[in-house]
């Protein structure tokens, strides 16, 4: 019995687009999600911070400080794995039909050194020895810097040793005399400490320094 024209429109739409939804589905490429660790090749230690990315859209991610990443790519797709001072590296996708997961991957990506070998370099601050030479002799060395110091205290000790009294102690110096406080005190802790004005030897220094005339002249 013949189909109605009416009817055999819609029929042969629905065919027809059934068909063009199977060719679809059987020529989109699987995706498949993509996770692993990126490690340097020598010391097979984490690479933090490297970046990820399909080769196909420049699109990707970075790994975490722990080197982990994850990305999802399609079968077939080219992964570049870089980071700075390291070789990059390069994985294609397989197709994994057939296995007990074909959407998801996992993967160990070494990375190699990036040695570089450059060659030797000279640097000669003259073009020549004649040049060197003649420089060399023109130069007027100044003396070293005990000798400029002698020079602008004009050879004169006082000088010199009203500097030193100008100067303030070092902080070593302080530090050795809190610490010769601190054992005093522990050394006479739970008694009386002594009194110079029970000290003989103090009242001598005393009175040497009065028949001296120290205070007058002070």
């Amino acid at each position: 019995m013949p189909i109605p024209f009416r009817l055999a429109v819609p029929v042969l739409m629905l065919f027809a687009g059934g068909l063009q939804a199977q060719t679809d589905t059987a020529a989109a490429p699987l995706v498949v999600q993509l996770t692993g660790v990126v490690v340097e090749g020598d010391s097979l230690g984490p690479i933090p911070f490297a970046t990820v990315y399909r080769t196909r859209d420049q699109r990707g991610t970075i790994t975490d400080e722990y080197g982990f990443f994850a990305i999802p790519a399609r079968v077939g797709d080219t992964i570049r794995f870089s980071a700075i001072g390291l070789n990059d590296g390069l994985l294609v996708v397989p197709d994994l039909t057939g296995q007990e997961m074909p959407d998801r991957m996992s993967v160990v990506q070494p990375l190699g050194v990036d040695t570089v070998l450059m060659d030797e370099a000279r640097i000669y601050p003259w073009p020549s020895r004649e040049r060197f030479k003649q420089e060399f002799l023109a130069l007027r060395l100044e003396a070293d810097a005990r000798e400029r110091a002698r020079r602008n205290l004009d050879f004169d000790p006082m000088a010199l040793y009203d500097r030193m009294a100008e100067m303030g102690t070092s902080p070593s110096e302080n530090f050795r005399t809190l610490q010769a406080r601190q054992a005093e005190m522990a050394g006479y802790q739970g008694g009386m400490m002594p009194v110079s004005l029970l000290n003989p030897l103090a009242w001598g220094q005393f009175i040497n320094a009065l028949r001296n005339g120290d205070y007058r002249k002070r």
